[in-house]
């Protein structure tokens, strides 16, 4: 059984254009040709990819301590500090902890207080960023709210990640997108842009992003989408999705996700999208604080056993991932070089952000029978995949041999030789 880690690679590639990561992987990993738009062969095995995208939480907030399983994570030591100056001790510092829990309320997260978090108090840029404002401006929104923010979870309290990322693939320098809120970085996940975006502005959200998806392209190129939903879709705000030649691929979570994974249905992209409230059906499940995160976990843990069980695991990759950090710690600096802006569109006044550097980091973790259990390297079958390598946001120009080499030891199986 192909289960366990991917081998330890140098140098693969992040993607943190997702839209061209997942086209590309299906191209490349499971070498289809597009000829037109009629429908097309996979020859490959991998011919679903699912995505899970979750809810405003950092590596080091969720993945930090599983450094403590595997030391080859870049996660925690435990004695990493930020500064927190009182009148009485202005060279105060708060430690990292390892008691995360229930947060309330949601830690600040939009660009003007994720530029204090990576670059200290006034937001000056410096590169690396020195990540050394997360407890000042914590403290900003509400008094202790430091030690929230400044807190980790131990791997047991998130056995559902923990038991996914020894047995899978770990990634520890996925960023999000943009270093802003929710909406423009899940807008980049679908469509390697935000147009623009750089807040959870009702009115443009409600008028629809005009930008193609990566659903689009796999329409376009005969393959089939699904997005199975919980809550409202956000994947609507793309005006695009709101075409009615797209109301069939908009299913209902409950009614549909478990029962087209036993049939052997689930189309080649799937968009899982979660409870993003809490509704009379069930408690929001999506890792937003103030969400109570054992709702995530049994989130996560239905995805993942719905597909384990299905007729086509053996042909599926899952990808779960966060959009984007939510105010909590990383120790890790963002890339702010070679970052080029995907579309030329700038953010809007007065910042004008030309989009030319990375959120914070992420946790992301792949799962797939494709991926490999152990290397012979060491005793140990379970390995962890670490990108030692910061995140390109390549835009459109991505290449070819960046897929080729972020499978590496993956191809011989994907090409069948």
């Amino acid at each position: 059984m192909l289960l366990g880690c991917l081998q330890y690679c140098r140098r693969p590639p992040c993607i943190c254009n997702m839209k061209l990561f997942f086209l590309l992987c299906l191209l490349v990993c499971s070498q289809f040709v597009i000829t037109g738009t009629q429908a097309q062969t996979i020859s490959g095995p991998i011919k679903t990819v699912v995505v899970l995208v979750m809810e405003n939480r950092s590596f080091d907030h969720m993945l930090g301590f599983l450094k403590l399983l595997n030391p080859e994570v870049d996660g925690l030591t435990g004695d990493e500090t930020n500064p927190l100056p009182t009148a009485t001790a202005p060279s105060n510092l708060i430690t990292i902890s390892d008691n995360a829990e229930f947060v309330d309320p949601d830690p600040g997260h939009s660009f003007e207080a994720i530029t204090e978090q990576v670059f200290g108090p006034g937001g000056t840029p410096v590169d690396p960023a020195p990540m050394d404002g997360f407890a000042i401006q914590a403290e900003t929104v509400v008094a202790g709210l430091s030690t929230r923010v400044m807190s980790a979870f131990r791997p047991e309290v998130i056995p559902v990640h923990t038991a996914l990322a020894m047995n899978f693939a770990v990634f520890d320098r996925w960023y999000s997108s943009v270093p802003t809120s929710t909406q423009p970085n899940r807008l980049f996940v679908h469509s390697a842009t935000s147009h623009g975006l750089m807040s959870n502005l009702q009115t443009v959200l409600a008028m629809g992003l005009p930008q193609q998806t990566i659903m689009d392209d796999i329409a376009d190129a005969g393959l089939s989408f699904g997005v199975y939903y919980q809550n409202v879709p956000t994947t609507l705000f793309f005006s695009n999705m709101r075409k009615l030649k797209y109301v069939n691929n908009f299913m209902d979570y409950d009614a549909h996700f478990h029962l087209d994974a036993a049939m052997g249905n689930l189309p080649n992209y799937v968009v899982v999208e979660q409870r993003y409230y809490d509704l009379e059906s069930g408690p929001a499940n999506d890792d937003h604080p103030s969400h109570d995160i054992a709702q995530g976990q049994a989130l996560i843990k239905d995805v993942y056993e719905t597909l384990r069980a299905s007729p086509q695991w053996n042909e599926l990759l899952l990808l779960i991932t966060y959009d984007e950090h939510g105010g909590f710690y990383d120790h890790v600096p963002t890339p702010q070089t070679g970052i080029p802006n995907p579309d030329g569109i700038l953010g809007p006044a007065p910042e004008n952000f030309n989009f030319d550097r990375l959120g914070v980091r992420v946790p992301t973790i792949a799962v797939s029978p494709w991926i490999n259990q152990g290397t012979g390297e060491e005793e140990s079958l379970l390995h962890l995949i670490r990108v030692s390598d910061h995140l390109k946001h390549l835009g459109k120009q991505l290449v070819l041999w960046s897929i080729e080499e972020f499978f590496g030891v993956l191809l011989n199986f994907m090409v069948g030789s």
